[in-house]
């Protein structure tokens, strides 16, 4: 039978672990941007080899699930005797920054790839009139290209993002306590899976509703200052 003291008693807890499922998410978002830009570049490269390696890069990422990816990191790295006497060593035996890694290198196949499609949708008349201007192609790239690749990829970036909070779950694979993974020990010590595992998933709404009323309140900013 369902009790909605439970509800009101695992919340407080429950609403900690989340602050962990927003950090997680906001460096994930943060890492996978820093890479997509670069990817996105060496994907519309004019050299093969390069655009060969981004888009096997792509294949991976986007084929292989992202637990399997989490694990690659977490266990598999300490496997290797190099990596435990590295100056990588702190960071791959935390599973906090292993997530951030895994997760991150996982956003970045996805916004890259969005980024590059949307690099290429320019249109060459907007390439040519900043020619034209006198702008140097690093100044048009970006004043003119990048401004508008990034406002038709915004869309798809908030699901992304969106799609990035839901992942960080799991985080609670690899024993961090974020909002899955509370949810969890909270199932263990109060044997109420339904009340404890609703409310998780109450949450995840709330924090991705508003994420997404931030990202629609974005693109309507960038519409209405077309």
């Amino acid at each position: 039978m369902f009790e909605l003291s439970i509800v009101w008693s695992v919340l407080p807890a429950l609403l900690k672990g989340a602050l962990l499922t927003l950090e997680l998410t906001a460096l994930v978002i943060l890492l996978g941007s820093a890479l997509a830009l670069p990817l996105a570049l060496i994907k519309n490269s004019r050299l093969a080899w390069a655009r060969s390696a981004a888009n096997a890069y792509v294949v991976f990422f986007r084929g292989t699930p992202s637990l399997v990816q989490v694990f690659l990191l977490y266990f598999g790295a300490s496997q290797f005797a190099w990596i435990q006497s590295s100056f990588l060593w702190p960071v791959f035996r935390n599973p906090f920054w292993c997530v951030v890694i895994a997760l991150g290198l996982n956003s970045a196949a996805y916004t890259g790839k969005t980024l590059a499609a949307a690099l290429a949708a320019v249109p060459r008349g907007m390439k040519e009139a900043a020619f034209t201007l006198g702008l140097s192609r690093t100044k048009s790239f970006l004043t003119v290209e990048f401004p508008l690749a990034a406002r038709a990829a915004l869309p798809a970036f908030g699901n992304e993002i969106i799609l990035t909070c839901k992942a960080t779950s799991l985080a609670s694979t690899v024993t961090l306590l974020d909002l899955t993974g509370t949810a969890r020990l909270l199932t263990s010590e109060t044997y109420a899976p339904y009340e404890v595992f609703l409310s998780a998933g109450l949450v995840y709404l709330a924090i991705n509703y508003g994420l997404m009323l931030v990202m629609r309140r974005l693109e309507s900013s960038f519409k209405y200052s077309n």
